[in-house]
């Protein structure tokens, strides 16, 4: 991200740019807000102040489906940062089988290299394009290249073969027809004629080191051209081999070093790690066991919160200003069940609210990906149109927070069960209906899911 769309992200553009997508939630948004905010303050201050502001790590509580993921990802995605989610539960103290909590951190700098090398291909695309077009036509027109004849004896393979060269005349020919074939290719009329292309074959299994599997050091990428590449012959349509050889050639043109140099700077300095679940690994979340180790998973995340170096296939990555955000919803146990170094490494800490059901109309109305315009353009691929009338939207809203009083609260997530069970009828008879145009109202409504939303055991199976 530019410098100048940086200057823009102000806590009160981040709150709106939120806004489109999160209902409610404010004391949240602003809390990131100014976090993210911070990390952009810190950027322009000198080396030596720099490296003594560490980022003000968030602890978010609330129940689950209010918007706890999605603000931290639509941060990340906002920031131009490196960002991923984790589970908590899915780490174990070192010593137990399961997932080493240094694998998160790795996780992170992959995400950070595809990143940077997304952005950086998208910069030679144009040159990639043409390369492309250079490896069509070399199929499309052969000959263009000397060939080399098989070697006659032992000597000759060390040695190297002779090459045939085509004459002067052949050479004029193939060109004169390089150049027919190439007009014909950017006027777009060969994109069904089929070619053959070599592409090189992308080794399916990794060759691991025994115990090393978190580390991802891969024994085939250390032994590098000591291993022969195996090609294989593809033959594909045109348009096809467009859309195969382009990633090929535009990774070809990176410099790969610059790329992980960048991704890795970018994983230091902007990185956000979404921690989920952290009530899970409180020594009052539930029953012990012997293989069951809770308050170690804390223990052995601390150093990285605090900041420590952590060994990547890619090279050390500090993780001192990486923004860690933990959330739970702390339903059994409360945040004071945290190991006191772990909740102060935590200091900002925001309650999110359960979801009302008149924020569950706003919901379905508001958000830029609201699911309701979701399923209003999958439809329009039907050619069918399909509107919701308010009193219908607000029938949908009032059984879905229903159910969560009555059963368990899901938040936001019950009103995709009942949207789907509500328009599941007109999904499966759209591409074969007449009637093109259909409104949902509280009517429909009340006939697809009044009987099963009024019987509790049937609603606990189904909605």
């Amino acid at each position: 991200m530019s410098e100048i769309d940086l200057e823009q992200l102000t806590p009160r553009h981040i709150v709106q740019e939120l806004d489109k997508y999160i209902i409610g939630q404010d004391d949240a948004k602003k809390a990131v807000a100014v976090a993210l905010r911070n990390r952009i303050r810190r950027q322009r201050l000198p080396e030596e102040v720099r490296r003594d502001i560490v980022p003000k790590n968030i602890l978010m509580i609330g129940p689950t489906g209010v918007g706890k993921t999605e603000i931290a990802r639509r941060l990340a995605e906002l920031s131009g940062a490196p960002f991923i989610k984790v589970e908590a539960t899915r780490f174990t103290e070192v010593g137990y089988v399961g997932k080493n909590v240094d694998s998160m951190i790795r996780e992170l700098v992959d995400a950070g290299v595809n990143m940077v090398k997304t952005e950086k291909m998208k910069g030679v695309e144009e040159k990639a394009k043409f390369l492309v077009e250079e490896r069509i036509l070399d199929a499309l027109v052969p000959g263009a290249k000397p060939k080399g004849q098989q070697p006659r004896n032992i000597f000759e393979l060390f040695q190297g073969t002779p090459q045939q060269r085509p004459s002067a005349d052949e050479v004029e020919r193939i060109r004169r027809k390089r150049e027919e074939y190439r007009e014909k290719l950017r006027q777009g009329t060969l994109e069904d004629f089929e070619i053959e292309i070599e592409m090189e074959e992308r080794g399916q299994s990794m060759v691991m080191i025994p115990g090393m599997e978190d580390m991802g050091i891969d024994m085939s990428n250390i032994l590098g051209g000591m291993l022969p590449k195996k090609k294989k012959k593809k033959r594909v349509k045109i348009s096809e081999a467009r859309k195969l050889l382009l990633p090929i050639e535009s990774e070809r043109l990176l410099d790969m070093d610059k790329v992980i140099s960048e991704a890795i700077e970018r994983v230091q300095n902007r990185g956000i790690i979404f921690i989920d679940e952290i009530d899970k690994v409180t020594s009052r979340s539930g029953k012990g066991g012997i293989d069951v180790s809770r308050e170690g998973v804390q223990r052995d995340m601390l150093p990285i919160i605090e900041g420590t170096t952590i060994n990547t296939k890619y090279g050390p990555v500090r993780t001192d200003f990486i923004l860690f955000v933990a959330a739970g919803a702390f339903h059994v146990g409360k945040p004071s069940d945290l190991i006191p170094e772990f909740q102060g490494r935590f200091p900002i800490r925001v309650e999110l609210n359960a979801l009302t059901e008149a924020d569950f109309y706003r919901i379905l109305t508001e958000p830029k990906n609201a699911i309701i315009k979701q399923y209003k353009y999958l439809l329009q691929t039907e050619g069918v149109e399909l509107s919701f009338t308010d009193d219908g939207l607000r029938e949908i809203a009032h059984v879905a927070y229903s159910l969560n009083e009555k059963l368990e609260n899901i938040g936001a997530r019950r009103l995709y069960t009942v949207v789907e069970k509500v328009l599941e009828e007109i999904s499966y008879n759209a591409p074969d209906t007449e009637t093109k145009s259909l409104i949902i109202d509280r009517e429909y409504v009340n006939s697809r899911i009044k009987d099963i939303a009024e019987n509790e055991d049937l609603s606990a199976f189904i909605l």
